[in-house]
């Protein structure tokens, strides 16, 4: 592993233009690790911006054959990455060493994913409307269509997943795929992570002969406002807070030409225990949610942090074991002393509502996070009260019992866009309750049955986004292949010249598409 220089990525080379310089901090104990970052000048943030728009030109027209050599190269990088890299990743998050050796296999699997997209070709969206000169009253032209990579991509570091959602993370990749060159921009939580991972995207970069500037990082505070205005840039991802999601989404509209944000932001993730469920496995769901609640110290995107069920004899049962669980639960050093000033100030005001109760959790001190369980009277959640639509990150959960099924209804329509729901029922509950299901897809963008959010698989079927304030952006996916739509804009092309058409739609199909053919699938060359 190459040792960590602490300087910006611009173009292929590293840079160090400024004086100021940042430490990584030991998540745990608080201490310097040895190494330091040197903050990004706004010259440095505009060197990084005009070269990924250079690297553009060369990039977004290589063949999808060569920018999945680029990425099946990056995923053998990153699985190099051996045992002193997941120490430094270690350190710097809290987490565990299993959690981020799953973690480096599902970020270069998310590498070869995109690689298989780009070789099937399907992102392409070919399609072809044939001339018909003969039409009455009016002929019809030739018309093709396919889609290409919008531009430079702003992608911004997740505190919560320092690889999967970081440097090489879901957004770079679909990013990658689609054409677009990326500036990089690496959270202040695992800085020395960030720097070991763009030293692995540069190295395949080199290897697959892909253009300088293809791949840029900067380090530092006060960047991402340059950065989001840079008229190079053509669309932001983002995996944080609704504070900074809203705060880029701001600059990106006010821009001379605005741009899209795709930022994933806040989600309470409501799980609804159906009757039959809890009558036949209650202590079952009782002790696998308060398991879900506080996996990975609550810090998943996904994490149940809102559960609902009807009242009745074994929601109270279920509610008391609940309680009990959560009890027992240890405490958890999480990924930042930010993110646990945030999760104690998020208790603290759960603990102070007149509305709420606190039925299980430790006082909060000290340098761990305890993990807390609250109850709230349904009215809150009728009446909209915004503290219980916060998310608080972290190990905690609220309760909501709702007297019948009307109401049950009506609290599923006062909630805002999530990222999941989930449904818990026996067969029997999940036919009597298929009515929630029309109310559930308006509001979340994953509904699951019999299991628990927290674990989002990377495919082609996978939506990781939801509704706002869940995303800023509904339309699109951060997980799963459909994430590559995100950087795409059609193109039509007009009574063009067979031979010089992009080869998607040559009418002899040198990529072996489907295409849309006269409003037909079709995978022949056209006569």
């Amino acid at each position: 592993m190459s040792t960590v220089t602490g300087h910006n990525f611009i173009a292929g080379t590293r840079s160090a233009a400024g004086t100021t310089t940042l430490e990584s901090l030991d998540a745990t104990t608080g201490e310097a690790l040895p190494y330091r970052f040197h903050q990004a000048t706004l010259e440095e943030v505009d060197r990084a911006a005009k070269a990924a728009d250079e690297a553009f030109a060369t990039f977004r027209q290589l063949s999808p054959e060569r920018r999945a050599e680029f990425l099946d190269a990056i995923a053998d990088e990153i699985d190099q990455l051996g045992d002193d890299f997941v120490a430094i990743v270690c350190r710097e998050t809290a987490l565990p060493a299993g959690r981020i050796q799953g973690e480096r296999g599902r970020t270069s699997g998310q590498m070869r994913l995109f690689a298989k997209v780009l070789r099937r070709g399907d992102f392409l969206g070919a399609r072809i409307d044939l001339a018909l000169p003969d039409r009455k009253p009016l002929p019809r032209v030739d018309l093709r269509q396919y889609r290409i990579g919008v531009g430079p991509i702003a992608v911004f570091g997740a505190s919560n997943f320092p690889l999967a959602f970081s440097t090489a993370g879901g957004d770079t990749a679909a990013a990658f795929a689609a054409g677009c060159p990326v500036v990089f921009k690496a959270h202040s939580g695992h800085m020395a992570t960030a720097d070991q991972v763009g030293s692995a995207i540069i190295r395949a970069a080199e290897k697959t002969g892909m253009p300088k500037g293809v791949f840029n990082m900067i380090f530092g505070a006060g960047v991402g406002e340059p950065l989001v205005k840079h008229p190079a840039i053509q669309a932001v991802g983002f995996t944080g807070s609704l504070h900074g999601g809203n705060a880029l989404s701001k600059m990106a509209a006010e821009r001379e030409q605005p741009i899209p944000v795709f930022a994933e932001m806040s989600s309470i993730n409501p799980v609804i225990i159906l009757q039959d469920a809890l009558a036949a496995r209650g202590a079952t769901i009782a002790k696998d949610l308060a398991g879900s609640v506080t996996l990975g110290g609550g810090q998943f995107c996904t994490n149940p942090g809102l559960v609902i069920g009807v009242r009745s004899p074994e929601f109270t049962g279920f509610v008391e074991q609940l309680t009990q669980h959560m009890s027992e639960q240890a405490p958890h050093t999480l990924l930042n002393a930010g993110g646990l000033r945030s999760y104690a100030k998020g208790v603290e005001h759960l603990i102070k509502h007149e509305g709420i109760s606190h039925l299980a959790g430790n006082t909060q001190s000290g340098s761990q996070a305890q993990p807390q369980l609250f109850k709230a009277d349904v009215s809150l959640l009728l009446n909209k009260d915004p503290l219980l639509q916060e998310e608080v990150f972290g190990p905690a959960t609220l309760i909501i019992e709702v007297e019948d099924d009307a109401q049950l209804k009506a609290a599923l329509l006062a909630l805002r866009g999530q990222l999941t729901a989930t449904l818990i029922g026996e067969p029997a509950d999940l036919q009597n309750y298929q009515w929630l299901v029309p109310i559930l897809e308006q509001k979340v963008g994953r509904i699951l049955v019999n299991g628990y959010p927290t674990g989002v698989e990377v495919c082609d079927a996978m939506v990781h986004g939801g509704p706002y304030p869940a995303t800023s952006d509904a339309r699109g996916t951060s997980v799963g292949s459909l994430a590559i739509d995100r950087f795409l804009r059609p193109v039509c092309y007009q009574n063009y010249p067979d031979a010089l058409l992009p080869e998607a739609l040559q009418n002899s199909n040198p990529l072996g598409l489907q295409r849309l053919v006269n409003g037909e699938w079709s995978s022949q060359a056209i006569d």
